[in-house]
Formats: C-alpha cells, sequence, structure tokens
C-alpha cells in the first residue's frame, strides 16, 4: 500500500477566486478563512480543490476532467431529466453545454459542459 493520503485537485486558470467560487456551488464546497482560490469539501471527503493562476489560456481539451455524479443509479428518460436539470442549474452560475452524450449500448447518457473559463466536466 502507498503513502498518499489525500488529493488535491488543481486547476490551470486565469481568474482562481472566480473559478473557485463557481466550483464551490457546483460542489457545495466552501472557501476557508484567509484563503482565495481554493475550496474545500466542508465534510472533509472530497478532494480539496485549487485553483492556480497562469498567463496562458487553455487552447485544448482536457487530458482530465471531473464527473459530477447527479444520475447515479438512473436510467433513460429519468436519468436525462435529472442531467438537464442540473446543466441548467450549473448553466445559470456560466458554465456551458458542451454537448448531450445519448444512451446507447454500453453507456447511459451524460452532459459534457465547460466551467466558467472552458474546462470540461461531465454531469454523469
Amino acid at each position: 500500500m502507498g503513502t498518499v493520503r489525500k488529493v488535491q485537485v488543481t486547476f490551470d486558470c486565469a481568474d482562481p477566486e472566480r473559478v473557485a467560487r463557481f466550483w464551490c456551488e457546483v460542489l457545495g464546497y466552501v472557501t476557508p478563512p484567509g484563503s482565495s482560490g481554493v475550496a474545500t469539501d466542508p465534510a472533509g471527503d472530497g478532494p480539496r480543490l485549487y485553483f492556480q493562476r497562469v498567463p496562458e489560456g487553455k487552447v485544448v481539451k482536457n487530458r482530465v476532467h471531473l464527473d459530477v455524479r447527479v444520475g447515479t443509479g438512473l436510467v433513460g428518460d429519468e436519468r436525462l431529466a435529472v442531467l438537464t436539470a442540473e446543466s441548467e442549474r450549473l448553466t445559470a452560475l456560466g458554465a456551458t453545454v458542451f454537448r448531450v452524450l445519448h444512451a446507447d449500448e454500453e453507456n447511459e447518457s451524460c452532459i459534457v459542459m465547460q466551467d466558467v473559463e472552458g474546462n470540461e466536466f461531465c454531469l454523469d
């Protein structure tokens, strides 16, 4: 067994505070007092998110992305309705819908979205 105890997910971004606020709203995370550009799970279960200012903008698809699990255990139209409702909430926060992937023989539906700086994530 390895010695890793916790994982932090780091986002390169132009406006760390803005992106942190967005992800706090998405995940129900909080920004700890005295810190900016950080989001933590108040229950202590999820990974810490760190938002690092970088000078260059995003130019290609993410190689790693977050799956925001809102449709777990649901299938078909019921699942798509829950995903759509959540995508509307996130769109109001500044996210955009990139594409809807409909269910096929192997996978259930999911919605690919982009956060306020264009980082892809999936509603799953």
